[in-house]
């Protein structure tokens, strides 16, 4: 079955409430992280090698579904898309970094340990939470599994460089205050390797199983819808858990919370603004442009609290501000997801006029 990429997507209930389910989640483990005692141990303490099983497990079940859905024959057709990766590129590793490194001293001055939280919180793309936003906004999804994919691999090389740049380097030139910064690159691989590299491997085979055994049109239309709602239910799962984890710590710190809340709020913002106004620009389809602006301003935060607190600790004001990321990243995000699909209908590159059946939200209704 083709669809026209600019028909206006079918929403079923578990969308349309989408905001609803988030919100329900957050409060949900907000509260039982401050009314359960002991709760937010128990979780951290189900660990494999530092990675947090529960959260490990929710993430891989949101993750599967969308890299099942790709269509992993045809990636050269994003791979030879130069603006979209050239751009994408831009705005993940010279235009992010130096955005929220902008923000955290205009806004943050006279707090040194949340400032550099939320450095290495503007450090860490993300390969994670943002395909579910971009196939929620029904974005491309194969040029997304492409642009993670890219980033994941920057990520192992330059993160670690980035941080000692942001951290050491150019405080030092501008005469600002200087923070030492240490990761290993194995721990930032790890995080790729787990977060990206066992759902894309699952997704990957599932694909050609599937294809294999059913055909692809039987393996589009009766198998993808059957695993599509694992993806919200592994969203709200995780959300949930991240939420009552650090729910006692964000609840008994309102102000630093908003504090830390403000410039995330701006970056958020301004870098899907950025990357979707670069889109248009370009002459790029809704379906790319939506891609490259939700890959843009999207972060790593599973790997921004472990390097928080591996480095300083985990009480420590660096990890509190990489816990506030998920916060304030989930409710804008998914705002922004509607603002994608109000502009959809004015969007003013035409789409191709045939492409695979990539409506999310109709593979799940």
């Amino acid at each position: 079955m083709t669809t026209d990429t600019m028909t206006p997507p079918r929403l079923s209930t578990l969308d349309r409430y989408l905001a609803v389910w988030i919100g329900l989640a957050m409060v949900a483990g907000l509260l039982l992280g401050r009314l359960v005692p002991g709760l937010g141990e128990a979780l951290s303490a189900i660990e494999i090698d530092g990675i947090s099983l529960p959260i490990a497990i929710g993430l891989l079940v949101m993750m599967y579904p969308v890299l099942a859905k790709v269509r992993y024959d045809r990636l050269d057709t994003v791979t030879s898309d130069r603006r979209l990766l050239g751009s994408s590129l831009v705005l993940n590793w010279i235009i992010g970094p130096a955005l929220m490194f902008a923000l955290a001293w205009i806004f943050l001055p006279d707090l040194p340990e949340y400032r550099t939280g939320l450095i290495i919180v503007g450090l860490a793309r993300c390969i994670a939470m943002v395909i579910i936003w971009n196939d929620l906004a029904c974005g491309d999804r194969d040029a997304a599994a492409v642009l993670v994919a890219i980033n994941s691999l920057f990520q192992v090389v330059a993160f670690a460089a980035l941080g000692w740049f942001y951290l050491t380097v150019l405080p030092g030139w501008l005469g600002l205050d200087q923070t030492g910064f240490d990761v290993s690159p194995w721990q930032i691989a790890k995080s790729v390797l787990i977060f990206l590299g066992i759902p894309l491997l699952a997704g990957y085979l599932t694909r050609r199983g599937g294809e294999r055994r059913w055909g692809r049109k039987r393996y589009e239309e009766s198998f993808l819808p059957k695993i599509g709602p694992w993806a919200l239910y592994g969203l709200l799962f995780t959300i949930v858990l991240l939420f009552a984890l650090q729910g006692e710590q964000i609840t008994s710190k309102p102000g630093d919370v908003a504090r830390i809340a403000l410039p995330l709020l701006a970056y958020f913002a301004i870098m899907w603004g950025i990357g979707y106004l670069t889109g248009r620009l370009l002459g790029m389809s809704y379906e790319r442009t939506t891609t490259l602006a939700f890959t843009a301003s999207g972060n790593n935060f599973e790997l921004a609290i472990a390097v928080a607190i591996a480095t300083f600790g985990a009480t420590s004001g660096q990890a509190l501000a990489g816990v506030v990321g998920p916060l304030i990243e989930v409710p804008v995000l998914v705002g922004l997801v509607y603002v994608s699909l109000a502009l959809r209908r004015r969007f003013p590159h035409p789409s191709p006029a045939v492409v695979p059946s990539r409506t999310p939200v109709e593979d799940r209704s």
